[in-house]
């Protein structure tokens, strides 16, 4: 099979536990794209902290695009125009902040440069952290909280955030969720997740599902994962999903983005 996508989430996938992408991962990815393969970076991050690896990688000089707030928007590295968005509603963001208030979690949310919560957690401070981006306190997260936003994202011990999944799952039916990393539960509009967006970047590219490679690590990389032709999880994927991929490749720290071009791409 020729592939002519690969689609890469970033943290603790590309990305190595310093934030980086290695310089071998980063050689076979200008081979690929020399190739003639769209490289695709998805991601829950916010589309501004995305924007220095699509730099590295020189997207722009390959027309390829980015992902980001897990699928809910797209953005065309060429002109950083935005080709897809879905948000949530005001009136969603606030039954969600009702929500992490009963259940005893914590809530942000995101503006085109901030990051808004009414708490501090190490949580919060994580995701401030990866993504450089603003930290806004507010006094009232409804009342700072006006329009709509891609996403919001809850936060709160792995072990307890794991039981309010499930529960945010079964109150909220018309919400997207996902676990990222197992203390940040993401959520989006109905519908939105990396697969529907790499579905829609593929049919304005028209390249088939089955010429698409997806590699990930976590529960919010699963569904791009089984949608591609190939879905591949690096080794540190979380234990519980580590039998949904097609194959396993080398860690985040070992360059396994690298083999997977090697084994699938240049071969």
């Amino acid at each position: 099979m020729k592939y002519k996508m690969l689609v890469l989430d970033l943290d603790d996938t590309l990305l190595s536990d310093d934030h980086c992408i290695s310089d071998r991962n980063k050689d076979m990815l200008m081979k690929a794209q020399e190739q003639g393969v769209y490289v695709v970076l998805a991601s829950g991050r916010p589309t501004p902290a995305m924007l220095q690896y699509a730099e590295q990688l020189d997207l722009k000089k390959y027309g390829s695009y980015i992902i980001s707030y897990n699928g809910a928007v797209i953005t065309d590295q060429t002109n950083q125009t935005t080709i897809f968005e879905q948000s949530l509603s005001k009136e969603q963001i606030h039954s969600l902040h009702d929500f992490s208030m009963a259940n005893n979690v914590d809530i942000i949310t995101y503006t085109s440069d901030s990051i808004i919560s009414e708490s501090c957690s190490k949580y919060i401070d994580v995701e401030v952290e990866l993504t450089q981006m603003k930290f806004n306190k507010v006094d009232s997260f409804k009342t700072a909280v006006t329009g709509s936003a891609v996403k919001c994202l809850l936060l709160q011990d792995p072990e307890y955030l794991k039981s309010v999944e499930a529960k945010l799952k079964k109150e909220k039916p018309n919400e997207s969720v996902s676990m990222s990393k197992p203390f940040f539960l993401e959520v989006m509009s109905h519908g939105i997740d990396k697969a529907a967006s790499i579905a829609r970047l593929a049919e304005k590219l028209d390249i088939r599902q089955e010429e698409i490679i997806a590699v990930g690590n976590a529960g919010n990389d699963l569904s791009m994962v089984e949608y591609a032709g190939l879905g591949v999880w690096v080794d540190n994927v979380n234990p519980e999903l580590r039998d949904r991929a097609d194959v396993i490749v080398a860690s985040n720290n070992d360059h396994g983005v690298a083999e997977v071009v090697e084994k699938y791409i240049m071969n």
